[in-house]
């Protein structure tokens, strides 16, 4: 049950909503001089009091400790909303009854400062972690929302008429709909941890990613006292099949699939990739497990087109197609780097995160053919007991040119690429 703010507890002053012309317009590029000093937070403390919580919210600025604002790139609808005097500037949410609608953690990776660096791990749990701040006035925010839904996908009806998979009338029900419990992540990173992660210093990360910004956020080269930043980045769902009271036991069985967003495929059914197959595939997959007694998972991660956008994306649709010769694996990748400079910005490092969140150290079925992501949750000492390719079936006859290109640039496969075109991809540095 979460507690609403005590009739005692006396809020900040409000925020005006007057025209900027009638008042001072306050720079976060330098700390307050006045006497209130933010929390400090303590990354991967033991408890949430040690820890601290996160304040990126700017009804009282002098109490914030975190770069940027909450919901990413939606914040700046925010603003929006504020100028057109449509939402007042000193709105606060009534977090009653928005408690989580499932238990999640602690685990003992939340205390480790260098397993999750890329979220708030006490997110959903703010009412109750910092009860003691939020009846004092701070305005501390959810960074993560746990709720339950039911799910209804074409695939999965199609695999109970063709017999794969069987109601059983607690995940799955005749009619084909499926009982989950969903999740929403916003990113809040740890700047010393992304460092670290990506191998590089915390002044050059801060520095590129002011610069790259555009000025964006002068916090980051100007405050360095400021550790936590809230990107303007998409976060990710998770969706959980089965008893999430499972997780974090060794004994219970995961099924998951990791899954970058691509709405072409995702949302419409574009038949140019393997994306929304493969999607519906692990959600099988997901669901066998759980009715098995384990726990199914899939994490959908807002990295439109490999992080690269949907423009890009569709531009090299484009030149995939106008090419000489036409489409063709042996180019694949040639054509993106040729318009975004690079195959591809999704960066996997962050990504094992959300495992730690959940206390998984093994994942028994991992549906996905990507190096990458598997490389990377091994190297955050996450076992993979078996990784699961798409199968030949369920690719979309459009989407072959991209199938052989990933098999012949190293992707997993239990079988071997075709030979011309590894030899292909070898020329092109694109082997493992």
């Amino acid at each position: 049950m979460t507690t609403a703010l005590p009739p005692s507890a006396k809020p900040p002053a409000p925020v005006s909503n007057a025209p900027r012309a009638h008042r001072h317009i306050r720079l976060t590029s330098h700390p307050s001089r006045g006497s209130i000093q933010p929390s400090e937070i303590h990354w991967g403390a033991a408890t949430p009091s040690e820890r601290g919580p996160i304040v990126a919210t700017v009804t009282h600025p002098e109490h914030r400790n975190a770069i940027g604002v909450h919901a990413g790139g939606y914040g700046v609808y925010r603003a929006l909303a504020i100028a057109a005097r449509t939402l007042a500037a000193d709105h606060r949410p009534d977090l009653t009854d928005t408690s989580p609608a499932a238990s999640i953690g602690p685990f003992p990776q939340w205390s480790d400062p260098q397993k999750i660096v890329s979220f708030d791990p006490w997110g959903h749990l703010i009412t109750e972690a910092f009860a003691d701040r939020l009846a004092a006035g701070l305005d501390i925010r959810p960074t993560i929302a746990v709720t339950k839904a039911r799910v209804s996908m074409p695939e999965v009806k199609d695999a109970v008429e063709a017999g794969r998979l069987k109601p059983d009338n607690q995940i799955l029900l005749p009619n084909g709909d499926v009982r989950v419990t969903k999740a929403a992540i916003e990113p809040v990173w740890w700047l010393p941890g992304v460092a670290e992660r990506f191998g590089v210093a915390e002044t050059v990360l801060r520095r590129t990613l002011f610069e790259q910004t555009a000025g964006m956020y002068p916090e980051l080269v100007t405050r360095s006292d400021l550790k936590a930043f809230l990107p303007p980045i998409g976060g990710m769902s998770l969706y959980f099949f089965g008893d999430v009271a499972q997780l974090g036991r060794s004994e219970t069985k995961i099924a998951c699939r990791v899954h970058d967003e691509c709405n072409g495929s995702d949302v419409f059914g574009s038949d140019i990739c393997t994306c929304r197959p493969y999607l519906a595939h692990g959600m099988e997959m997901c669901i066998e497990t759980a009715q098995q007694g384990g726990v199914g998972l899939v994490v959908y991660n807002r990295k439109e087109g490999r992080a690269l956008g949907e423009v890009t994306k569709f531009l090299v649709y484009n030149a995939r197609k106008r090419q000489q010769g036409g489409d063709n694996a042996a180019q694949y990748f040639a054509r993106t780097e040729c318009v975004a400079g690079v195959q591809d910005m999704r960066f996997q490092q962050l990504m094992p995160d959300v495992f730690h969140w959940l206390g998984i150290a093994r994942i028994d079925r991992f549906a996905s053919m990507s190096n990458m992501k598997s490389d990377a949750l091994r190297a955050q000492g996450i076992e993979i007991v078996e990784q699961v390719p798409i199968p030949d079936d369920l690719i979309p006859p459009d989407a072959q040119v991209e199938m052989d290109a990933k098999k012949a640039a190293g992707y997993f496969t239990p079988s071997k690429p075709d030979t011309a075109e590894l030899t292909k991809a070898k020329g092109r540095g694109l082997s493992e």
